[in-house]
Order: structure tokens, then sequence, then C-alpha cells
């Protein structure tokens, strides 16, 4: 358990990871705003929380708030298309605004650096460790530590979702 003991207290924004579509997603542009990392996927029963979370960066946006997508391939593979294709998708079937990063895996020994400084928080009902599947919620505060988890049933605009983010917005 290194790794959690490690991560637990180390920023989120101080990991490297690309952009969707090439070129560096540039975490630390995120120092001194509360961020929403969401695992998505373009082919899931949960695909449709991509309109939720883009009302939550609309919303939020001027007060200091960015949600951040992270294409994920892991779950039955309902993330199968090429940077470009994602983009698109989103682009055209949610109006989606907010930055997305380069596709990752977010389990196994392939998971991507960001995800094993994310994975040791746990969420309201005790849960921590693996993700469970596409659309697991990571609330990071203004400090770029980890603040909260939320499965992927809930919605982005459930109550506590939208008080943990007005309460790092405050």
């Amino acid at each position: 358990m290194t790794t959690t003991d490690n991560s637990a207290g180390a920023s989120v924004l101080d990991v490297q990871i690309g952009a969707l579509q090439g070129g560096s997603a540039d975490l630390s542009q995120y120092a001194g705003k509360a961020v929403l990392v969401v695992n998505v996927a373009s082919k899931c029963g949960l695909t449709p929380q991509y309109a939720g979370l883009e009302r939550l960066h609309e919303r939020y946006a001027p007060l200091g708030f960015t949600v951040l997508g992270v294409p994920c391939n892991q779950f039955l593979g309902q993330e199968p298309g090429s940077a470009g294709e994602i983009a698109e998708f989103c682009s055209a079937t949610y109006g989606v605004t907010f930055p997305m990063t380069e596709k990752v895996e977010v389990n196994g020994e392939g998971r991507h650096p960001l995800y094993e400084r994310l994975v040791g928080h746990a969420d309201a009902e005790g849960h921590s460790g693996d993700i469970r599947w596409n659309f697991e919620k990571f609330l990071i505060g203004k400090d770029g530590k980890v603040v909260a988890r939320f499965s992927p049933q809930t919605e982005p605009e459930a109550a506590e979702v939208v008080a943990a983010i007005e309460g790092q917005l405050a």
C-alpha cells in the first residue's frame, strides 16, 4: 500500500498527462481551482452523465472550477474510439466544452500515474482502490489534493456532488 500512502498528500496537479488531441493537458494550470476528474466512455449506459458534467462545468467555471474528462477503454471496451472520434462524439452529442485528456488505463499494472494519486481516496461508502466502472468521479481541491470521491452511479448534479464543489469554491 505504499503507493496510496505516498501519494495521499501529493498534489494531483503535478502529474503529467497528455491532452486528448495531443500535447500536454498541463494539469498545473488548474492550481487554485477545483477540478472534478471523471473517467469517461462513449458507449456506456452511464454516458448520458456527460450532459450533467457539462452543465456543472458551465455553471461553476466562472467561479474557478472545471470538469476534466479522462477517457478509458478498460470497462467492456466502452471507449474504443480514436482521440478524434471521442472528441467529435462528445462535442456533437453532448456539447462538451470541458477539457479531456488522452485515453488511459485507470486500473491494473498500466494504471496511469494520475489514477495512482486518486484511487487511495475513499468515497462516502468507504470504497477506495480500483475504479469500479466508467464515470467514477474525484473532486480535487484548490490545493491539488483529493477531497471527495463519488461512485459511477452518482449523477454529476447530485446534491452531494454539488455541495462538495460549492464547498471548494467558497
